[in-house]
């Protein structure tokens, strides 16, 4: 995973946090007096592109928990390596100078208990294991950041910092939760801001309504403008949002778009929740991801509504004024969870480019890419600019 640093930054107060040599606990924030902002990179050392991959839900059911112990067992490690799972992707996230990832659940103790459906608890290591993929922030408001109460919360945060990824989505205190997260790639300032419509009827503690993010229009254009006042340069919202199992974007996530996309605090949206692929859609000069399909999960076999579907996009940022950035280029990498002989996630492109690929696979694979080609084109995508990576032909 490469290294980056994680600016805190709230009101004119900006902190540095992980990977940029301070410090970041409690101890690091503000109490009475003033620290000094981080030092900013020299213009000539700056980048005038930068890239972005985003990637859907890292959801983890109970035979995904069980795939994960064995494949620890099999290296002759205690508990659980999700590392094989996503090794089929990593080459695509490591590649971007900043990657983004979903989590779904809260994440458990080391001991368990590891639960699916309809209150999720994933074990600690699947934080491992994004880091070792190359993911450098992850959004983790959903409608299931409440399964596990507010331990679970905590759990998931502290796991995402021992590990160095940024996040947000859920706080531990209320100064967190008004902190937007901002990530310096390259001496460029990148905010990643994430928010839920739902949790699954769940409440917020009446003592602590910061600790997750509902999605609330007006709040989210707040916090974008916070984090460009903080900074800022690029703006990025993780949308948990959708209708379950739906391939086209419902008119609540249209109008939505529009709304936030609109704002000059904005530059992209990147969408999870419903489980399967939606479009993507060029709005003036921004881009919104409507659904983006599971990176990981493992729904029971035989799933109608293409469960297994995801695809990881990788949106290239071009300088066109100073502190001012652009999507230019859009290229998605199609994915598939393949469940047998072992979970693993698969890179459609580099699968189908295989000439040894066994006949039955190469069938299945091929189906999916063209699913997924066409549900990424519903709003005509294709014709906007968006590059789906194809197979080799040999």
């Amino acid at each position: 995973m490469r290294t980056k640093c994680v600016i805190a930054a709230a009101g004119a107060v900006a902190l540095l946090l992980a990977g940029c040599g301070g410090e970041s606990d409690e101890a690091s924030r503000p109490a009475g007096g003033e620290q000094q902002p981080p030092a900013e990179t020299p213009v000539s050392e700056r980048p005038t592109i930068l890239t972005v991959a985003a990637a859907g839900d890292l959801l983890v059911h109970e035979q995904l928990t069980e795939q994960a112990a064995e494949d620890a067992a099999a290296s002759g490690q205690p508990g659980h390596d999700f590392s094989q799972v996503l090794a089929g992707i990593a080459p695509v996230v490591e590649a971007a100078d900043l990657a983004i990832c979903h989590l779904e659940q809260p994440l458990a103790e080391p001991s368990g208990p590891f639960t699916g459906w309809p209150l999720f608890s994933a074990p600690p290591q699947l934080a491992d294991a994004a880091a070792a993929a190359g993911f450098d922030t992850c959004s983790t408001a959903s409608n299931h950041s409440l399964d596990t109460e507010f331990a679970g919360i905590v759990r998931t945060l502290d796991n995402l910092d021992r590990v160095g990824i940024a996040h947000h989505g859920t706080a531990r205190d209320e100064y967190e939760a008004q902190t937007p997260n901002i990530v310096d790639v390259r001496g460029v300032p990148v905010a990643q801001l994430s928010y839920t419509t739902s949790f699954n009827g769940l409440q917020l503690p009446e003592d602590k309504p910061w600790a997750a993010n509902a999605l609330d229009p007006q709040r989210i254009l707040a916090d974008a403008q916070q984090a460009r006042e903080a900074g800022a340069e690029i703006v990025i919202l993780s949308l948990h949002w959708g209708t379950e199992y739906q391939v086209d974007p419902d008119p609540d996530q249209l109008a939505l778009a529009e709304q936030l996309l609109a704002s000059p605090d904005v530059d992209l949206i990147v969408g999870h929740h419903v489980h399967v692929v939606q479009p993507f859609e060029k709005i003036g000069d921004e881009w919104v991801a409507y659904g983006m399909g599971n990176l990981t999960a493992r729904f029971p076999d035989g799933s109608p509504e293409n469960t297994q579907d995801a695809v990881v996009p990788t949106f290239t940022f071009q300088e066109v004024q100073p502190g001012q950035w652009r999507v230019v280029e859009v290229s998605a990498v199609a994915t598939w969870m393949e469940y047998y002989p072992q979970a693993r996630v698969v890179n459609l492109p580099a699968a189908l480019s295989d000439r040894n690929l066994p006949d039955d696979q190469r069938d299945r694979y091929q189906a999916a890419f063209d699913r997924i080609t066409e549900y990424v084109d519903q709003r005509g995508a294709l014709d906007d600019g968006l590059t789906l990576v194809q197979p080799v032909d040999h």
